[in-house]
């Protein structure tokens, strides 16, 4: 049974995507869960518009990724932490920690899903990656210091 997407599915396809699944599972999932319709002539116009709609929303994304860039360009994100006199991290400074600081002192509001890299569990710089598009990601520098 053809059925067009109204929400993206994993494991199935993107919002406006018309798919070909199995008739008891559009009849008993996707179809009273309105995560689809059953894919008819006029329901391609709207598959069309969806998809366009789609298409402009992940420039518009890009573009949005590419501002973040160039806003963070050369910023290094400074974070203290409780530390011993070795340079050892009472606990960590990990992704939570520096979305907070990002929304703290640059004003840009990143998911911490968003951020990767090591857990910093000492004093110094540590590097993190931020991913802000699928084809946009950048490297961020965190600068651990002691808190007096």
């Amino acid at each position: 049974m053809k059925v067009l997407l109204r929400f993206d599915v994993d494991g199935l396809g993107r919002t406006g995507d018309i798919v070909d699944v199995a008739s008891g599972h559009a009849r008993n999932f996707l179809l009273p869960r309105g995560l689809a319709v059953v894919a008819s002539s006029g329901v391609t116009a709207q598959a069309e518009a969806m998809q366009k709609k789609r298409a402009l929303k992940a420039i518009e994304d890009k573009a949005d990724a590419e501002e973040i860039i160039s806003r963070l360009d050369g910023i290094t994100i400074q974070i203290s932490a409780n530390a011993s006199e070795t340079g050892k991290l009472f606990g960590s400074v990990g992704v939570a920690e520096i979305s907070q600081a990002l929304q703290d002192q640059v004003g840009l509001e990143i998911d911490r899903k968003d951020i990767s890299g090591e857990t910093a569990k000492e004093i110094g710089t540590h590097q993190f990656t931020l991913h802000l598009h699928p084809e946009v990601e950048m490297q961020v520098n965190v600068d651990v210091q002691s808190e007096v």
